[in-house]
């Protein structure tokens, strides 16, 4: 019965097309941003061997089950859910893991927006010349200028959101595919042109050794544990779109004999090449005009900006720096618009056009609390013994990242390791119930689960390993010595 189910909304045309829309959804700022950033704060070399650790551990197993559940449903993911609950005798109330994901994944598309936003804006104060010549406090007066000034952040998110909508209206052959056609290969040609001019740097080598060879001796002053594999963990779990429903909804629009397999182990080795792809980019640049790795959020918009106004043809490599992040964010964000979409076409008898319209402007009217959180509404509050101070784009971020994400995913492994018969999964899978079958199965029963829900209750602050920090406090104690 379902080999011969279909999908209302189309299929990919190639497992080709649907490995570059998979990647484009899990290729986005937090590859080319916050993967950067937080290597430098975390050791280099030592965070990235953690961080690959992590991706294929825990993120494949889970992304497989996304794309299983997709597959095998061919709805959206709330339908999707309610359809395989009530196939393997569950209740149909499953299908609020798919109401977890879409909220999820439309929430962050609110927000994404706004910082998305942000790339186009640097796109034009680049080209313009704003940064010729610069230092950290002209720089960081353009930033803060920008997302204080709640007209020109509304003007940006209205444009990056009418793009995302624009796309996702189209459909999945005229819109989806065309889309990550053309954007997913200008990315690549895009983040090889940087690496390109990185390596004429001359601490393109110091870059590559930072980014490579481990130095456990920056971590003496760190808990191994909560300082460096948890942010690496968090990092692979939410950089692959894992819990969001955007891998769900892809995989519904998957053939049935394209490998689940395969294509998520392309998809992983992708989006992980892209983040150290763009870690070799920034890196030896960072390296050659003396700015801080571990700079934090503002290595991308404060720090970076100065390096391109004092370098050669700075002007045009700042540019295409931020037409790069821009790209990847409309990748992301067409994936994420695109299971609410889904949803509506299905239950309310809408023509994609209009779906994508009326969600793609409730998603925007969300997005203005995100704009008015940087300056008008902005607030500050405490959140696990950090100081937030932008108000409800914190709020949202806190929500979706730290909670909803994780429990979707945790869900996701159950569903699909403990509630669904093993002949469904083996069927899906097309693995047979051979070790690599096996090997899946136990790993999304107990590896992947376990590591999602430690990351869970570090980030909720409410897990403590007193026996790790001691292990830590030693280790610096006979390296002192």
């Amino acid at each position: 019965m379902t080999s011969i189910r279909t999908s209302i909304h189309g299929q990919w045309s190639s497992r080709w097309i649907f490995i570059l829309a998979a990647t484009g959804s899990a290729v986005g700022l937090g590859n080319i941003w916050r993967f950067p950033y937080l290597t430098g704060e975390n050791g280099g070399g030592a965070f990235v061997l953690i961080y690959l650790f992590c991706v294929f551990m825990m993120g494949i197993p889970i992304m497989m089950a996304e794309i299983l559940l997709g597959r095998r449903g061919r709805k959206s993911p709330i339908n999707t859910m309610r359809t395989l609950a009530v196939e393997e005798g569950l209740n149909p109330n499953w299908c609020l893991l798919g109401w977890l994901g879409v909220i999820a994944g439309f929430i962050i598309l609110s927000y994404y927006s706004v910082i998305a936003g942000w790339t186009i804006a640097f796109i034009f104060k680049t080209g313009m010349g704003d940064f010729i010549g610069s230092n950290a406090d002209q720089t960081t007066s353009i930033f803060n200028e920008l997302i204080s000034n709640p007209k020109i952040l509304l003007f940006w998110h209205t444009i990056f959101m009418f793009l995302t909508i624009y796309v996702v209206s189209r459909g999945v052959k005229s819109g989806l595919e065309q889309a990550v056609k053309f954007l997913m290969p200008a990315l690549f040609i895009l983040l090889l042109v940087m690496v390109g001019y990185a390596m004429s740097t001359e601490k393109f080598l110091d870059g590559l050794s930072y980014l490579f060879i481990p130095d456990f001796d920056s971590l003496a002053d760190k808990n191994l544990f909560s300082d460096v594999f948890l942010p690496a963990l968090g990092q692979a779990f939410f950089s692959l779109s894992i819990g969001m429903g955007a891998i769900m909804i892809y995989g519904s629009y998957l053939s049935k004999d394209s490998s689940i397999t395969f294509n998520c182990f392309a998809i992983a080795l992708a989006d992980t090449g892209v983040a150290i792809l763009a870690g070799v980019a920034i890196f030896p640049i960072v390296f050659t005009y003396g700015l801080e790795p571990a700079g934090g959020p503002g290595l991308i918009f404060i720090s970076l900006p100065i390096a391109f106004g004092q370098m050669p043809f700075g002007t045009f490599f700042g540019c295409l720096f931020f037409i790069l992040l821009m790209f990847a964010a409309w990748t992301s964000s067409i994936s994420l618009l695109e299971p609410a979409v889904s949803w509506l076409v299905e239950n309310k008898n809408m023509t994609r056009t209009k779906a994508a319209y009326i969600a793609g402007f409730i998603a925007w009217l969300l997005g203005l609390l995100t704009v008015l959180s940087f300056n008008h509404w902005a607030f500050e509050f405490s959140f696990v013994g950090a100081i937030k101070k932008n108000g409800l784009f914190d709020v949202f971020d806190i929500l979706t990242s730290n909670i909803m994400l994780p429990l979707g995913g945790v869900l996701v492994a159950i569903f699909t390791s403990w509630l669904m018969s093993r002949s469904s999964t083996v069927d899906e899978l097309g693995l047979g119930d051979k070790i690599t079958y096996k090997v899946w199965r136990f790993t999304i029963r107990y590896i992947a689960p376990l590591g999602v829900i430690i990351i869970f209750l570090n980030t909720m602050g409410l897990f403590k390993l007193i026996f790790l920090d001691n292990v830590c406090v030693s280790t610096k104690q006979t390296n002192m010595n």
